[in-house]
């Protein structure tokens, strides 16, 4: 049997006893992975020829190395033993107490079950409770401090179902489904430790439950955490690496996890997405459009990850390609989260910010943990100039997850605007730490240090530096660099700076005040080191402009025939017709 084979055959069965659990988020992701592995051409329909999508060669033309079917060396890819049924007939119970949990009737459903014992039931009896619990806490919420104020409810559920877990987990009577929500109690009652160990041991015994994984994700906040787990190996151990690298970070590494698991999962959406959001973060904004583009010809309803293409076009000023994306989302689904981060996204590029804050508070009802809408709503904030209401959105995202650097600099930037260069600093560096390859950050902490309460010009010139190795778009470091050390008085190191300026700018055709300025320092520096041959080129060059810069480049060419010929100068328009 094939490994394509039988990854089929564990997620078919997969899907299947996930839903039956109501575990509905992983049972869909799981099968969105089978639809994903490749088709055996024998077997094609017409029906399902659409996995045989001409676009499949833009999925591998931005990949590194060519990928083959064959699974990654030392991954296991053979069928793992599907766990077996604990009750061959589950009875008219279970299937009563699914029903209420599937109408979302937690309560109702648990006392269906109250007097079951096999581990399926005893598994969704206590999954009810649970949801029942977070029902009531988001209800709690609601009414004390309104849908975004902070509370502290907490889900009454969790002591109970903690101590019964527990006893379970003990007795050895409990199964990878139960350890996964037992790692789920242990992690909202803060016991991290002991949340981590469980969970690798659902995620050992049953690998197919993506929602362990992310639980078990959630977890691992170092790269020091994730080498201490000890998780069997097997195909999906291969997922959630290539996703908590991309958590930690780590871009490139989860770029190459999943383009050697596009070797078997050719026509993954998921891990289509996955690569453009690993891209995204390394700013190859080109490739990103190219990718979401394709994704949304193959899946063209889909809303999930669109923030993220919403992010790249506004970034790129596409105004219209913004606009029908948002007028595309609010067909499809108005009313999540992403739908109106994008919204959001739309009118704030238009500069309409008090509308575009609606949107994003209009997310945040949706989904109070939604990361980007509090980082976007701070961004918006302080666009209006509203610092206070910033500050609280951005604390509000690193709460959520705290190695956010968007966030973060957002809190640094605010602190700089209320004139607190010292605090400002401290949240740059928080984001410089946690995203060092965005030359904005280091531009924005040199800044900081430039400003005149700290004037630490020397640790300036380090962050120009590092905003110079990191591909720095926006053409500011460079030419930071040359004044700096010019005000240092360090005449070398800031002509140094000011031809790898000028050469940028020649290499992208641009003209400004800062060519010129290159142009007048270069030509007195080495006017100064008697380089006349090489002030003399740039004096050329200065004769192709009007005004003051005109004049002092034929001063200067006046100066030099003087110096050269030790004669009174002929005038100097002869070098340039």
């Amino acid at each position: 049997m094939s490994s394509k084979e039988s990854c089929r055959i564990e997620l078919r069965t997969a899907i299947r006893q996930l839903s039956d659990r109501c575990l509905y988020s992983a049972s869909k992701w799981a099968a969105e992975q089978l639809v994903g592995i490749e088709q055996d051409p024998a077997k094609f329909t017409p029906s399902n020829t659409r996995f045989q999508r001409g676009s499949s060669s833009i999925r591998r033309r931005f990949r590194t190395n060519e990928i083959t079917s064959t699974p990654p060396t030392g991954v296991a890819y053979v069928s793992t033993p599907v766990m077996e049924e604990d009750e061959a007939i589950h009875g008219d119970f279970y299937l009563l107490a699914k029903s209420y949990f599937d109408c979302r009737e937690y309560r109702r459903a648990a006392h269906v079950l109250r007097d079951q014992t096999g581990k399926k039931s005893v598994f969704l009896r206590c999954y009810a409770l649970y949801l029942a619990g977070e029902k009531r806490k988001e209800e709690e919420m609601i009414e004390l401090e309104g849908p975004l104020g902070k509370s502290d409810a907490v889900n009454r559920e969790l002591v109970s179902l903690e101590r019964e877990l527990a006893t379970l987990c003990k007795n050895n009577t409990i199964d990878p489904f139960g350890l996964y929500l037992y790692g789920l109690v242990l992690k909202e009652k803060g016991n991290e430790n002991l949340a981590r160990k469980v969970l690798v041991e659902s995620v050992n015994s049953y690998p197919w439950n993506w929602s362990a994984w992310s639980e078990l994700q959630s977890l691992c906040t170092t790269v020091d955490i994730l080498n201490g787990l000890n998780l069997s190996n097997h195909w999906m151990k291969e997922f959630f690496l290539a996703s908590i690298y991309q958590e930690l970070r780590m871009h490139n590494e989860s770029l190459s996890k999943y383009e050697n698991l596009q070797g078997m999962f050719t026509f993954s959406n998921y891990i289509q997405a996955q690569i453009a959001k690993a891209r995204y973060s390394l700013r190859e904004f080109e490739q990103v459009e190219v990718i979401f583009e394709d994704l949304l010809r193959n899946d063209p309803y889909r809303v999930e990850d669109m923030d993220t293409y919403s992010n790249v076009l506004y970034t790129k000023e596409c105004f219209s390609a913004l606009s029908y994306l948002a007028h595309r989302v609010i067909m499809t689904d108005k009313y999540r989260p992403e739908s109106c981060c994008i919204i959001g996204n739309y009118y704030s590029l238009k500069g309409q910010h008090e509308k575009s804050v609606v949107y994003f508070r209009r997310a945040l009802k949706l989904n109070k943990n939604y990361l980007s809408a509090w980082t976007l709503m701070g961004h918006e904030y302080v666009e209006m100039k509203n610092t206070p209401a910033a500050v609280d959105a951005y604390r509000r995202a690193v709460d959520i997850n705290p190695r956010d650097y968007r966030a973060w600099y957002g809190l640094g930037q605010a602190y700089e605007m209320m004139g607190m260069p010292h605090y400002a600093l401290h949240y740059f560096r928080k984001s410089v730490f946690f995203q060092p390859i965005d030359s904005r950050l280091w531009i924005a902490m040199a800044q900081c240090y430039e400003s005149d309460q700290l004037h630490m010009l020397e640790e300036a010139i380090k962050c120009y530096k590092r905003a110079a190795n990191c591909n720095d778009t926006e053409a500011i470091a460079l030419h930071r660099l040359a004044m700096l050390h010019r005000e240092l008085d360090q005449p070398e190191e800031a002509a140094f700076y000011y031809k790898k300026d000028l050469e940028r700018m020649e290499a992208e055709e641009r003209e400004g005040p800062n060519l010129v300025e290159a142009l007048m320092f270069l030509a007195t520096h080495y006017k100064t080191q008697k380089k006349f041959e090489e002030a003399e080129v740039y004096c050329t060059r200065l004769l192709d402009y009007t005004g003051p810069e005109r004049e002092t480049a034929k001063s200067l060419l006046r100066g030099m025939r003087i110096a050269q010929s030790g004669f009174p100068s002929m005038d100097v328009e002869h070098f340039h017709p």
